[in-house]
């Protein structure tokens, strides 16, 4: 198992890591809209679901891996009215259309309208 820490995804706010390596997948974190440049997080959540991709995309870079070879997402909406809103974006980045799950939560850390998690192949 190996860790992955890129600066190029938001940190871990919490004791876990940004993404691990087991045997020939990257399992990674869930990725929230937060610029990790700058610490901002952009309005609206056509902006949300555009950071939170970049972010996934450059965390699968960061282990060796590419967002052509997610087989799994998990995606996490603050509000299920923004679905369709979320897919267009998301429709974007995951043109292998891996597998998916997609459910309205509660809440998400710092207030956000959205979050992503995926698992790839190395």
């Amino acid at each position: 198992m190996k860790k992955v820490s890129t600066d190029k995804a938001p940190a871990a706010i919490g004791p876990y890591s940004q993404a691990i390596i087991s045997g020939s997948f990257v399992f990674g974190s869930g990725q929230i809209p937060v610029d990790p440049a700058t610490g901002n997080i952009p309005e609206g959540i056509e902006a949300q679901a555009e950071q939170s991709c970049k972010n996934v995309a450059a965390l699968m870079e960061a282990a060796g891996s590419s967002l052509k070879k997610v087989v799994k997402t998990t995606c996490f909406l603050a509000d299920i009215n923004d679905f369709a809103a979320f897919n267009e974006v998301y429709a974007k980045y995951f043109v292998s259309n891996p597998g998916r799950s997609c459910c309205a939560v509660k809440a998400l850390p710092k207030g956000v309208l959205c979050e992503i998690e995926a698992i790839a192949e190395l």
